[in-house]
């Protein structure tokens, strides 16, 4: 019997979430198999190796992504693992679009609560 379990994130850019899972000391592996218990096996497009043999991964479903992991084993707070990707993915999306549609960042604060406030302007 299968213990994996499949979240699915608001991440549609696998080239991005590579970039913030390196960028937050992950060793990412791509295209292999995610482990979970009893040697239960599925395979994820990035996949994070743990030690203790109960891998993170990320697979493609649709236009976006889903987290998969036996999350029983993983021992992980999986709600601040998946805030932490989160808010970094969207914080790398949105200084592409900005450099993108030629806006630059004038201010940028990180909140109390860990908000991040972004302020943009451009030249008309």
């Amino acid at each position: 019997m299968s213990h994996f379990t499949t979240i699915k994130v608001q991440i549609k850019q696998g080239e991005v979430l590579l970039d913030v899972l390196q960028e937050l000391g992950y060793q990412v592996e791509q295209n292999t198999q995610v482990r979970g218990y009893m040697g239960d096996t599925i395979n994820a497009e990035y996949v994070i190796k743990q030690a203790n043999g109960y891998d993170l991964g990320f697979r493609q479903n649709g236009e976006g992504y889903e987290l998969v992991a036996d999350f029983w084993g993983a021992k992980i707070n999986q709600q601040e693992f998946i805030n932490n990707i989160s808010q970094k993915y969207a914080h790398k999306t949105l200084m592409e679009t900005i450099q993108t549609e030629g806006f630059s960042v004038e201010e940028e604060e990180v909140l109390e609560d860990g908000t991040v406030r972004v302020l943009v302007g451009r030249w008309v």
